[in-house]
Parts: structure tokens; sequence; C-alpha cells
């Protein structure tokens, strides 16, 4: 540990441009400066992502003229108002990759409203956000909430109604209503729209050795199915380049100890995460998910690398919670840990654990990486890391309960478990939950642990999206 006041050395892999890296250095002197850097995922193409971009459109309703006495009133520049909201969305979609579609005039007489809805109607946006920006003019927001089709819409409020104005939209579906002076929300606001989208247009590669594609209900996410000897070949034709030394040894100069493996078990976990990017690249994926369990060669440390990148990687070709690392990616710009629950009906608590970890647990945007050891997989074989998460730190626990619905919950981590002397997968997490009287009732398996309280992110895109949330027990 650095000494108090001294800045810690962040442990996370940074990204570097291939073609102005490579272009600049030798095979040698690029495979030292990745050992400095570490490894990058660029040198094997484009970040996957879905093609194409979500479309949300911004209208405002508000009079052309405020009037001096209402609310906001004479005390608020309502156009400088309105252009703050402008630039923040604008903002978020640019780091988003939405294309933005903003109306500026004002909607408030009757055809203005009717102008707006027969626009939605004959060219539906992906989302809709709705700025309600004066308080007896909530008959606007409410004609267009009530009649704007499927959209999936968000209706903001920034100090600009009373209770009775904020029912708007409350008991319809895909309807999100968003009351608060923080105008920065209008970038969660955003996400919550992109998440959505994204969650329909991606494609989560499923190695379980069987083929053909799957659209999965609600949601309209696709597994794409290869069989598992497509693996084994491709992993077969990955050398030991420089750049597969740079990342096995990045990641063993990092750790805080390296227990079992040797360097041979911590170059083949290089080798996995080589043949898990090409396969993603070949099939037009975004994730994966990888019929796992048993393998003397785990893809454990492979995985964690792709959970620091933003890229979903589910286990043992369990679809819900490969679904469930999508999403946490996606809505809380985060990676989520899966896991197997075990409570310990001592403390009531809930001990989460697997082999596999993230590190970036406070976000992919913050420097933050949590220490991890190196270890052996439950066979005994291979290299798996043991992260060991913040003790302290509010978490949150959901899953998939079906195509429409989840669990979600709330608490903090209380320990990491030391193994000796305890038995389970390498990284275990225990999670003190709010509200559970008995942990033996926290619903589902393979369940994920997210860094944060994101519980009500999580239950405002149900919301929005059309799931249903429930308590986690």
């Amino acid at each position: 540990m650095p000494a108090e006041g001294t800045p810690a050395r962040s442990r996370c892999p940074l990204r570097v441009n291939r073609r102005r890296f490579l272009g600049t250095l030798g095979a040698a002197a690029a495979a030292t400066q990745l050992d400095l850097l570490a490894f990058a995922s660029s040198l094997f193409g484009e970040e996957p992502k879905p093609a194409g971009n979500p479309v949300v459109r911004v209208v405002f309703a508000r009079p052309a003229q405020g009037p001096v006495v209402s609310w906001p009133g004479g005390n608020c520049d309502v156009n400088a108002q309105q252009a703050l909201f402008t630039k923040t969305l604008t903002d978020a979609a640019a780091t988003l990759g939405v294309r933005l579609e903003v109306q500026a005039a004002p909607l408030d007489k009757p055809e203005e409203v009717s102008a707006c809805l027969d626009g939605l109607k004959a060219s539906p946006p992906d989302g809709l956000i709705v700025c309600a920006m004066e308080l007896f003019r909530w008959e606007p927001v409410n004609q267009i909430v009530q009649n704007r089709g499927d959209v999936p819409t968000i209706v903001y409020s920034n100090l600009s109604g009373f209770t009775g104005n904020l029912q708007c939209g409350r008991n319809l579906p895909k309807t999100f209503l968003g009351a608060s002076q923080d105008v920065g929300w209008l970038a969660t606001a955003l996400r919550m729209l992109a998440t959505i989208w994204r969650m329909k247009h991606t494609r989560l590669l499923l190695v379980a050795g069987r083929g053909g594609d799957k659209t999965v209900e609600t949601l309209g996410t696709t597994f794409h199915g290869i069989p598992k000897a497509r693996f084994e070949e491709e992993f077969k034709k990955v050398e030991e380049t420089d750049e597969v030394r740079a990342m096995a040894n990045f990641y063993a100069k990092n750790a805080k100890e390296i227990v079992e493996p040797t360097k041979a078990d911590i170059l083949a976990a290089a080798k996995n995460y080589v043949v898990i990017r090409r396969l993603l690249e070949a099939e037009k994926c975004q994730g994966v998910s990888i019929d796992c369990l048993g393998w003397a060669n785990p893809v454990c440390l492979a995985y964690s690398r792709l959970l620091d990148e933003g890229i979903a990687a589910g286990c043992e070709a369990d679809q819900g919670a490969a679904l469930g690392m999508l999403l946490t990616t996606l809505l809380c710009n985060r990676p989520g840990f899966i896991q197997d629950p075990s409570p310990n009906t001592v403390n009531n608590t809930l001990i989460g654990a697997h082999c596999t970890s993230p590190t970036r647990l406070e976000g992919f945007d913050n420097p933050y990486c949590a220490p991890y050891l190196l270890r052996s997989y439950h066979t005994r074989t291979g290299c798996s890391p043991q992260v060991l998460w913040p003790e302290g730190k509010d978490a949150t626990i959901m899953t998939f309960t079906g195509t429409a619905s989840m669990a979600v919950g709330t608490g903090r981590v209380r320990s990491n478990i030391p193994q000796p002397p305890s038995g389970c997968c390498r990284t275990a997490v225990e999670i003190e939950l709010d509200g559970v009287t008995d942990t033996r009732d926290v619903k589902g398996f393979h369940q994920l642990f997210i860094l944060g309280n994101q519980g009500r992110l999580f239950k405002a895109y149900g919301q929005l999206a059309g799931i249903r949330v429930d308590p986690i027990a």
C-alpha cells in the first residue's frame, strides 16, 4: 500500500491506437512499451459495437414567452435554461454515440403538439425526452405522453411541477418521469434510452457446442451460437507473440502475489483473450458467453480483461447472466461480477464466489482498479484472478428472473473471503444486504454483484424499458 497522501499507482490497462502505436515502433520496442502501457485491446481491430446509433428526439413544453407570475416565473431565464438542457444532452450524446434530434421551438399550442405527435408517428425515434418547463403548461406534456405510441419516453421536470403534475405517465408503460433540479441527470436519461436500443441491437457470442441465432423476447438481444470446437481450433493458431507476452507480463507484474500459476499458465490465459477477441470480430458480436465449466485452461483472466474493457463476458453459457452483464455494462457504465451465491447464516450475509472478476469496479471512466492475486482455477490448473473488492463500499445485486423481469437489491461489501482456509471459487465477496432478513431467500443463481448503489437506476430503467423490477428477496 502506498503511504498516506501518496497517489496510488493505477493497475488499469491503458488503451492505445494500434496504427499510431505500432506504426512508430519495431516489434521489440512495441513489446517493451506494451509491457509498460499494458496490453491494448485495440491491437485486435475496432472495439466491438453494434452498427448504427440510437436516435433520441428532444422537445420542450413551454410558452414561447414565459409569464412573469408563474413557476419558474420571472426569477428564471427560461431561454438560458433550455440552452443549458440542450448543451447537457448534446455533450452526453457525443459521449454515448447517440444521434440527437432537438426541436428548439417550444411546444404550447394544440396545433404545435399535434405536429409533434404527427412527426413521432411518421418517423418514430428510438427514444423521446420531453422537457416540462412551466407549471401551468402540463397539458401539452400529458398529450404527448399519452399519444406518442410505443416510443420509450422520459419526461424531465426541473422544479416545474407540483405533486399533482408529477403523476404524469406514472402508470403508462415505457415512461419515466425524472423530476430533479440536477440538470446533469439528463445524461443518465439519455444513457437509459441508449441502453434500450443497444440491448436490442447487440449480438452475444454463445460458445456452447451448438450453432444458430436466438433473439431474446422483450430485450431483443441476439445470441449467436458456435460450436466449442471453434474455440479450440482458434487457440491452436495463436502464437506466442510480443503482444501475448506483454499481456501475460502485465498481469504477472501487477499482481499482489502469484500463488499457483506458472509462467506457461499465464501465457495460455493471455492466448485465451486473443482467441475471444478474434471470434468476436469474426462473428460480429459484442459480447460472449462460453460453456467453460471445468476447462483445464480457464478463460477467467481473459474474462476479467474483457469486462474491464466494457465487453460483456458471461460464464458457463448462462444466458441470463450474460444479459445481466450486458445491461450492467451499458446502463451503469461499470462491469458486473457473476457469482455463485452462498448464504452465511451466522452473519446473515451473502457470499458470492467465482473464478473471474473485473477490476475496474468503480467504472470504465474511473482510474481505480482493484488489487488482485493470480491463482489457479478450481480444477487446480490454469490461471484465475482473485480480485479483492473494496470493503465498506456500497454494492448492488441484480439478476434477470425472466426476459421481462429482474430482481434487485442493495447493500455493502463486508469482506473478501481468504483461501485457504475457505474453499470456494477464487474471487469471493461477502455482501451485507439491505432489508433482507434471511439471505437464504435471495432469488436466483449466478446473480451479479456491482459496486455502488445502482438500485434506483435499475428501477428507473425497468420502468422505461417495460421490465418488472422486484426485490432480490
